[in-house]
């Protein structure tokens, strides 16, 4: 079994966010990468160079203008008098039209839902990484592995179609999908993430070849707070292949889990032919970022769960910050997947639970 991951991903440092009034330090730094890469090593997994498919199959996702703000965002913001050293917005034309601007000012409030996405000079290199990440994940799984996991970072699930947000710029998930329907009819897209992944559901809530299935925290009075309500269920051809399962703050390992076996047994009933799961581990009961109260074994009972589906598995990282926890927990959702035989190799099991 393979991770993907390439390096030039923790060259995004973003330093602050503006959160509650005030300045904080960015929570979702690059030494998350090194818990997260040792933990998928020690379980059995072999490292994997992604391979530069270019920007085509990422476009299949992404609005071109978007992606060209990206690449230009930096170098603009640089060129501004007294600028800070990261582009950050101040101004978001949600209630009031959406005309694109000219300068990078305007521009950062059209493509930025929030100021915690900072861009600096080595964002979208980071950001394009990932994405390679998750294709790479896409390919090995469309080649016959049954299992693959991309470590994607920075992550993806709060990214838009033409919008950054929530740490997002590319939907790694989304890319990754999207590529997979190049073997597969239908893909199921189900997200673990203690936050709704609002990106990934606005890119396909109108499909009905890729279902998107989230369990999160309440989003009433959480982030993304605007999406990932249970009312959300999809519109014209993709009627139903929507599904959002909002949980109350606090809740436990039988309840989120019951939602993520939910959100499989629908996968199943839509006919779906291989999961992508988006892989938050920030539902941990002790993660900085979360509102629910999983415990370290319950991420084993949720990986059991896509493991009975029977279909490959596409592993995608979202959330989950550092932590002396991380790699636990992510060792408790590779476990079911693996074992590791006498002379190293790693390989799926074959055992049901």
């Amino acid at each position: 079994m393979k991770v993907f991951y390439d390096e030039r991903q923790r060259l995004h440092d973003p330093q602050i966010q503006f959160f509650a009034g005030k300045l904080q330090l960015a929570p979702e730094h690059p030494s998350r990468t090194r818990r997260l890469l040792n933990a998928a090593l020690e379980s059995g997994f072999v490292q994997a160079q992604p391979a530069d498919l270019g920007w085509d199959p990422i476009l299949k996702i992404h609005d071109a203008g978007y992606i060209a703000f990206l690449k230009a965002a930096s170098l603009l913001w640089s060129k501004l008098d007294d600028a800070g050293p990261e582009c950050v917005p101040h101004i978001h034309p949600v209630r009031y039209g959406r005309t694109r601007p000219r300068g990078i000012l305007g521009l950062a409030g059209y493509y930025m839902n929030g100021t915690n996405c900072p861009i600096g000079p080595h964002t979208v290199e980071a950001a394009y990484w990932s994405a390679q990440a998750a294709l790479a994940g896409a390919d090995q799984i469309i080649a016959g592995e049954a299992l693959c996991y991309a470590l994607c970072r920075p992550p993806g699930h709060h990214a838009h179609s033409d919008l950054a947000g929530g740490f997002c710029f590319l939907n790694n998930a989304a890319i990754a999908a999207q590529r997979l329907l190049d073997r597969y009819e239908r893909v199921a897209i189900i997200d673990v993430d203690v936050h709704h992944g609002n990106g990934t559901q606005e890119i396909f809530y109108s499909r009905d070849d890729v279902f998107c299935g989230s369990v999160h925290a309440d989003p009433s009075d959480f982030y993304p707070f605007y999406q990932g309500y249970a009312n959300e269920e999809g519109e014209g051809e993709g009627f139903g292949w929507n599904m959002n399962l909002p949980l109350p703050h606090g809740s436990g390992d039988e309840k989120v889990v019951g939602a993520v076996q939910r959100l499989c047994a629908r996968a199943r009933e839509l006919d779906c032919q291989v999961i992508v799961v988006a892989l938050g581990l920030d539902a941990f009961e002790l993660d900085p970022m979360g509102k629910f109260r999983v415990t370290t074994p319950a991420f084993e009972d949720m990986a059991r769960a896509f493991q009975h589906c029977e279909m490959p598995v596409l592993l995608v990282q979202e959330g989950g910050y550092d932590g002396p926890h991380l790699g636990e927990n992510l060792r408790s959702f590779l476990r079911p997947f693996a074992t590791t035989n006498v002379s190293g190799e790693a390989r799926i099991s074959t055992a049901q639970h």
